[in-house]
């Protein structure tokens, strides 16, 4: 199935989960996937929030930023894929002066 997130309408939501900022996003969602493409402006955030019935995948697609996760933080940069397990909480962050772009997946578990 393609999905053309072209065709797909952006929704611009200031203080996504709890955090600072706004996030472009284009969602699709079904009974098994959500799919986001995102764009986090610089000083942006995604809130803290636990996966309790799901893991995720982001991708960077461009910009740089970093992910704060139990233990610690760990910097991404275009090509890094960060994975958050089933179970575990994370947070994104916009640290740089560039929007930070990416493509997440969170199944339905």
């Amino acid at each position: 199935m393609r999905i053309d997130f072209s065709t797909v309408e952006i929704q611009v939501i200031p203080n996504f989960l709890g955090g600072e900022g706004e996030i472009h996003a284009q969602m699709y969602t079904d009974s098994l996937n959500r799919i986001l493409h995102g764009i986090l402006s610089p000083g942006s955030s995604i809130g803290c929030h636990t996966h309790e019935t799901s893991s995720e995948i982001i991708y960077i697609l461009s910009g740089a930023g970093k992910v704060k996760v139990e233990g610690g933080e760990e910097p991404l940069k275009a090509g890094d894929c960060h994975y958050c397990p089933k179970g575990q909480a994370h947070s994104l962050i916009n640290d740089s002066q560039e929007p930070l772009e990416f493509f997440a997946v969170v199944p339905q578990q």
